[in-house]
C-alpha cells in the first residue's frame, strides 16, 4: 500500500479538547476526528487497527462454539419494561418515539433483544446450549463522554450470550468465555487481568472483568502478591482482623475545632491519627438519605453500599441536604442524633474513642464510643478497600494498580428469562427457564486502551496484531529512479510474504517521513536510500525497545524474517504481567 495513496490526515500539534493520550495519538495519526460530543468517524488506519481486534475476536468466538448473528440497533421499548430496566437503566437509555407513537431505544446492549429471539425459537433441551454473539455499535448518552474512544456515546462491541439448561452448563459457557477472553488478549498483545467485578446494572451473581493496566486507566484493581486473587476495588471485600479487646473511653464531650472542615485538618488540629477520626457521609440511595461511617484514613465504597442495600443508585447528598440532615455546614456531621438510617463500615466495629463531628458548626466530639453513644442500624463491608489491608483469600500482601476495562463476563443466571419467560421443556416435561451469561468485549476501546498502554513521546507504539501495517518502508530518495525501484521491489517481496507493508513514498523531508512513521506506531520500520544501497543494506528498527540495525539487500527475506522474530519475541515479554 502507498502511502500517497492513503488518507492519513495527520496533524503536527494536539488538540485543544484532547484530555488522555490515546485521544491526541489518534487524533493527531489521521485516525479518528470527532463529529461532535462522544461521537467519532474511523479513518482508514483507524478502521484497520479496529477490523483487526475484530477479527481475532470472530476467530477466538468461533473457536470457543458460538455462533454469530446480526441484531437490530433501535430496540422495543416493551422488551425493556418486561425485565424491569426501562425503568431503572437511567439516562444513558436514549428513548425515543416513532411516528406511530411506540416507544424505543437506541441498544446500549442486547439481553433482551438476543432473549425474545431464543425465545420465540428454543422449546426444548434439545437445543440447548445455545451461544450466541454479535459485533454491533451501542449507543450510551454519556452524561460526560471523554477521553476519546474511552469513553464516548457511540461505541463498538462484541456481545455474547450464552443459554443452558442447567448450571452445570451455564459454568461451562462461563469458562470457556473465560478461555476465549483469556487467549484474545494474548493475541492482542496486550498486559492484562481478569478481575473479580461487581455485575453492575447488568445483574446475575457474578462477574469477570479483563482489565489492559495503564496508569491512566479510570478503574483501580486490587491483586495479591501471594496467590491468584484480584478484583476490581469496587468489588474487593475487605478481610477484617479479629477485634482487639477494648478498654472503656470517657464520656463524648464537645470541643471547639473553628474552621477545621477536613480529617486532616481536625486529625492536626487535635493531635489524633487520621484512623482516630470518623467520617460521616450522607447519601441519597434511591431517592432516600443515609449516613454511612468510615474511619478518616478510608473510602466509602458507593459499588458496596449499593449492594448492600439492594439499591440501584448511590450518590453524596448535596449541602443542602446535609445541612438539612445535620443543622450544620459541611465538614462537621456526626452520627449521633441523626435521624436517617446509620450505616458503619465493619473496621469500626474494632476500636472506639473516636472523635466526630458535632453537628455544630466549628465544633467537634471527642471520646466517641459508637457502641454506647449511637445507634447503628448496621455494620458492613462499605469501604474501599487499601494496601494496609491483608488478602481476602490467602491473607497475603495486596497491591493497588490501575487498568482500563476492556472486557466484562457476566453469570446472569435467570434473571433475564424468567422475567422474559424464556423456558423450555426438560426431558420430564417441566417447563424451566434457560441460565443464561453475557460476555462484552469493547471493540473501539480496545483501540484506545492498547496505546494507553504503548507510546512514548513519539507516538503510538502498536502490538504487531493489531498495527495498522506490520511494516512501515520509508523511501529517503523518492526522485531517485534506482532507489525508488528498489522500494517497490521490497514493498513487493513483503507483500508476497503475507506481510501487510504500507511504503512512503511521499515527496517530503526525510525528518517528515521519521516522524510520521513514529506516530503512526508502525512496529517495524525500514529504511532504504541511495546510500544505504550503496551500500547493499537497508536500516531496520524496531518500534518497540528502538534498537536498530541493518538487513542485507541480496539476502532480504531471510534477514527480515531472522529480524521479524527478534521484534515479536521483544513483544512477548513485554506483553508479560
Amino acid at each position: 500500500m502507498l502511502f500517497s495513496s492513503l488518507y492519513i490526515p495527520t496533524l503536527k500539534e494536539c488538540p485543544a479538547d484532547a484530555e488522555v493520550i490515546s485521544h491526541k495519538l489518534l487524533l493527531r495519526a489521521g485516525m479518528i476526528r470527532k463529529l461532535t460530543s462522544g461521537l467519532y468517524t474511523y479513518l482508514p488506519l483507524g478502521l484497520r487497527v479496529m477490523n483487526k481486534i475484530a477479527r481475532i475476536v470472530r476467530e477466538e468466538m468461533d473457536a470457543s462454539g458460538f455462533q454469530e448473528v446480526l441484531l437490530p440497533m433501535v430496540q422495543p421499548g416493551d422488551l425493556w419494561k418486561e425485565t424491569g430496566r426501562w425503568e431503572h437503566y437511567g439516562k444513558e437509555l436514549l428513548r425515543f418515539r416513532d411516528r406511530n407513537d411506540r416507544e424505543y431505544c437506541l441498544g446500549p446492549t442486547h439481553e433482551e433483544v438476543m432473549t425474545d429471539l431464543v425465545r420465540g425459537e428454543v422449546k426444548s433441551y434439545r437445543q440447548l446450549p445455545l451461544r450466541l454473539y454479535q459485533l454491533h455499535t451501542k449507543f450510551r448518552d454519556e452524561m460526560r463522554p471523554r477521553f476519546g474512544l474511552m469513553r464516548g456515546r457511540e461505541f463498538v462491541m462484541k456481545d455474547g450470550y450464552s443459554y443452558d439448561a442447567d448450571l452445570n452448563g451455564a459454568q461451562e459457557s462461563y469458562r470457556l468465555m473465560h478461555e476465549c477472553y483469556t487467549r484474545i488478549f494474548k493475541r492482542l498483545g496486550l498486559r492484562f487481568r481478569p478481575v473479580e467485578a461487581d455485575t453492575g446494572s447488568i445483574g446475575g451473581t457474578f462477574s469477570h472483568e479483563f482489565m489492559v493496566l495503564a496508569d491512566s486507566g479510570e478503574d483501580t484493581i486490587c491483586y495479591c502478591r501471594n496467590c491468584s486473587f484480584a478484583a476490581n476495588v469496587e468489588r474487593a471485600p475487605v478481610a477484617e482482623k479479629e477485634a482487639p479487646a477494648l478498654s472503656p473511653c470517657p464520656p463524648a464531650e464537645e470541643v471547639a475545632t473553628p474552621k477545621a472542615h477536613s480529617v486532616q485538618e481536625v486529625s492536626s488540629l487535635l493531635g489524633v491519627a487520621p484512623e482516630s477520626v470518623i467520617k460521616t457521609m450522607l447519601f441519597r440511595v434511591d431517592g432516600k438519605t443515609v449516613a454511612v461511617l468510615v474511619r478518616g484514613d478510608h473510602e466509602v465504597n458507593d459499588v458496596k453500599l449499593c449492594r448492600y442495600l439492594g439499591a440501584n443508585e448511590a450518590e453524596l447528598a448535596d449541602p443542602e441536604e446535609v445541612r438539612r440532615v445535620t443543622n450544620a455546614p459541611l465538614g462537621f456531621a456526626g452520627p449521633i442524633g441523626l435521624s436517617v438510617p446509620l450505616y458503619a463500615d465493619a473496621t469500626l466495629a474494632r476500636g472506639n474513642d473516636y472523635v466526630c463531628g458535632a453537628n455544630k458548626g466549628d465544633t467537634h466530639l471527642v471520646h466517641v464510643d459508637l457502641a454506647r453513644d449511637c445507634r447503628i442500624d448496621a455494620y458492613a463491608d462499605l469501604r474501599t478497600i487499601t494496601e494496609q489491608d491483608p488478602c481476602p483469600r490467602c491473607g497475603g500482601e495486596v497491591r493497588l494498580t490501575k487498568g482500563i476495562e476492556v472486557g466484562h463476563i457476566f453469570m446472569l443466571g435467570t434473571k433475564y428469562s424468567e422475567a422474559m419467560h424464556a423456558t423450555y421443556l426438560t426431558e420430564n416435561g417441566t417447563e424451566t427457564p434457560m441460565i443464561m451469561g453475557c460476555y462484552g468485549i469493547g471493540i473501539s476501546r480496545i483501540v484506545a486502551a492498547a496505546i494507553e498502554q504503548n507510546n512514548d513521546e513519539n507516538g503510538i507504539i502498536f502490538p504487531p496484531n493489531i498495527a495498522p501495517f506490520e511494516v512501515i518502508l520509508l523511501n529517503l530518495d523518492v526522485k531517485n529512479a534506482d532507489v525508488s525501484a528498489k522500494a517497490q521491489a521490497l514493498h513487493d517481496t513483503l507483500s508476497s510474504m503475507g506481510i501487510e507493508v504500507l511504503l512512503d513514498d511521499r515527496d517530503e523531508r526525510a525528518g517528515v517521513k521519521f516522524k510520521d512513521a513514529d506516530l503512526l506506531g508502525i512496529p517495524l520500520q525500514l529504511v532504504i536510500g541511495r546510500k544505504s544501497m550503496e551500500k547493499g543494506i537497508c536500516e531496520c528498527t524496531n518500534r518497540l525497545t528502538k534498537e536498530k540495525g541493518s538487513l542485507e539487500l541480496s539476502k532480504f527475506a531471510d534477514a527480515f524474517s531472522a529480524w521479524q522474530k527478534t521484534v515479536y519475541e521483544s513483544w512477548n515479554r513485554q506483553s508479560k504481567v
